[in-house]
């Protein structure tokens, strides 16, 4: 009989005051050692480099091995890697670095400029939702670049089959700020309050529910800002408290990695990696990059719930509920019915100017209830929201 001890993880919650930085950077100085990798081609500052031609194309049992070996980088190696060469002339790069610009200059002439999660609105070009409008402008080009089987192979390698892909492209211009280093959607795109309201499986499950990449459309050398990475941050659990504290943030500012890309590279990282786009200190290099969210089929409920039906009928409910001063209760029946995420939404209509979200169907009902707003009233702002977060809001 085994007398062996298990240690049960944790699942209490995280706090700001458990962020240390020695521990942090106990986890992060280390070397990349590429007999770990035998698929790669090569590591550079840490950083895990794969010729894309020569793991694609593989048989299944290669393919699956090269799966395991991405899968092991992203989630307890650098945490990032680089595929050099993965998208060409095969996959259509230059012809859809020409719609996008398309795009970009159709946003112009019609006066919009999009805002950004962690820049100014208007420092950057930004498309929202690449995905569908390249898909519905150039069909035969979209065939063709999501053809890209490097694309699949991470996918599937970090998410498992059933990936849903996203896109937004990224145009920084000459002058464009560095971003602050942060982490990714979804723990990293909300306040260090909210996300300290989730308990530390949470905090490790987050990561597994998306995958960030990166694809170049034109060559990013070190003055245009091609973004800036930590790796092995990703390992560090207190990771989504801790990249605002100073300590954090100068931590990364002296030690973050940033390598040059050439167009048609592609980067794919762990979102939990602290990273930030660099500062374009170029006069004339516009650094395009389609940007990859790609996310797990998982985290979804199993029943299609009109929720904007359920709240026009249950507001005036919920209005006597609150006269009553119970606001526990309240919020009870609002967690019960309403939206609580602000995500997926149409970033064209929605955009977070002022911050990372914008409003919650929760949120609304709530400051509706606080103001004692009336039915009707509730009626038309709810109607505004789903409008917003409507695909189809746009056009």
């Amino acid at each position: 009989m085994s007398t062996q001890q298990i240690t049960p993880a944790r699942a209490d919650r995280i706090t700001a005051e458990e962020c240390r930085i020695d521990d942090f950077i106990a986890l992060t100085d280390r070397t990349t050692d590429l007999a770990d990798y035998p698929f790669a081609a090569s590591t550079e500052r840490g950083v895990l480099f794969y010729d894309a031609a020569a793991v694609t194309g593989t048989d299944d049992r290669t393919r699956a091995q090269i799966s395991d070996e991405l899968a092991r980088a992203l989630l307890a190696g650098p945490g990032i890697v680089v595929f050099a060469g993965a998208f060409g002339d095969a996959h259509a790069l230059r012809e859809t670095t020409g719609v996008f610009s398309e795009i970009i200059a159709d946003q112009h002439a019609a006066g919009m400029a999009g805002g950004d999660h962690f820049a100014k609105p208007g420092a950057n070009d930004r498309i929202w939702n690449a995905l569908q409008k390249f898909a519905q402008r150039a069909p035969e080009l979209y065939s063709r670049y999501y053809a890209n089987d490097v694309l699949a192979l991470i996918s599937e390698a970090w998410l498992g089959p059933m990936y849903q892909v996203t896109s937004q492209v990224n145009v920084v211009n000459p002058g464009g700020a560095a971003q602050n280093p942060h982490r990714d959607y979804h723990l990293g795109f909300m306040s260090t309050d909210t996300a300290a309201r989730f308990r530390a499986h949470i905090h490790r499950l987050s990561p597994a529910l998306t995958l960030q990449g990166a694809v170049a459309h034109v060559d990013m050398p070190i003055e245009s800002g091609p973004t800036m990475y930590l790796p092995y941050s990703q390992t560090y659990e207190p990771g989504y408290l801790a990249f605002n504290l100073p300590d954090f943030r100068e931590h990364f500012a002296r030690n973050y990695v940033q390598l040059p890309l050439s167009a048609g590279d592609a980067v794919f990282f762990n979102p939990a990696l602290f990273h930030g786009a660099g500062h374009n200190v170029s006069s004339d290099i516009r650094r395009m990059a389609n940007l990859l969210q790609i996310s797990s089929a998982f985290g979804r409920a199993m029943d299609a719930v009109d929720r904007s039906a359920m709240l026009r009928a249950l507001y005036p409910a919920l209005r006597k509920l609150s006269a009553t001063g119970d606001h526990r209760a309240v919020a009870n029946v609002i967690a019960s019915a309403a939206e609580g995420y602000a995500f997926p939404t149409n970033l064209d209509i929605d955009a977070p100017i002022t911050g990372l979200a914008g409003e919650t169907q929760a949120e609304l009902v709530a400051r509706c209830l606080a103001g004692d707003v009336t039915a009707e009233r509730f009626d038309a702002e709810l109607t505004a929201l789903d409008t917003r977060h409507d695909p189809n809001g746009a056009h």
